[in-house]
């Protein structure tokens, strides 16, 4: 358990040729997904990119829905492993909070339409069924794996006794997803220095009155 991630990651042992093909689909339907939407990767379209037979893909993949679960979990355990497991390796409290962060952004400029989460969250906020409910999972799991660092720095000192660590997550969360928007659709230039000043004011909103 990864900070309320439940994780057994399949980037973690040594897989088989079938394995090992079916994560080479899963990848690349993940950065697909960034560009054109979870909805529009389908098997049709991934076999004319990886120049696969649809009846290959279909070997992998029960259906369409079954295809973008998979991707949707895919992204997910590979976010774990970019993003919250560099981060535990950093001290607990203020740091690791700063390193989340940090990893994010280079999560995000890594895929070729920002972070998938976010797309997938603007994509699938009113389609109802499975797909939207993983997912929906998947963005609880994440704001209380913030949450959790948030509590962990005012345990720790970092941040001051008394702060509302889900609100605080919410808050960092809200930052984040502006700069996809400002980045990703307003093509703003000042997006990263407006993402920055306004985490460094959330960091030192919540560590006010600690020092002198």
């Amino acid at each position: 358990m990864l900070l309320c991630f439940p994780v057994t990651s399949p980037l973690t042992h040594v897989a088989s040729r079938g394995q090992q093909t079916r994560a080479a689909i899963l990848t690349h339907a993940g950065l697909l997904a960034t560009r054109i939407g979870l909805v529009g990767v389908t098997i049709g379209r991934l076999a004319n990119d990886l120049e696969m037979s649809k009846s290959g893909l279909f070997a992998h993949f029960a259906s369409k829905e079954d295809l973008q679960l998979r991707t949707l979990d895919n992204e997910r355990d590979r976010f774990i492993e970019a993003v919250v497991r560099p981060a535990l390796q950093k001290p607990g409290g203020a740091p690791r909070v700063r390193e989340v962060f940090e990893r994010w952004i280079i999560w995000r400029a890594a895929r070729p339409g920002g972070c998938f989460f976010a797309a997938a969250s603007f994509e699938l906020d009113d389609r109802p069924g499975p797909v939207r409910e993983r997912l929906a999972q998947t963005q609880r799991e994440w704001l209380d794996a913030l949450a959790r660092m948030a509590e962990g720095a005012v345990s720790r000192g970092h941040f001051q006794p008394g702060i509302d660590a889900a609100a605080w997550a919410f808050e960092l969360y809200g930052i984040m997803l502006s700069y996809h928007i400002a980045e990703q659709l307003l093509r703003d230039p000042e997006a990263r220095s407006r993402l920055e000043r306004a985490f460094g004011d959330l960091m030192e909103r919540s560590q006010a009155g600690l020092h002198g």
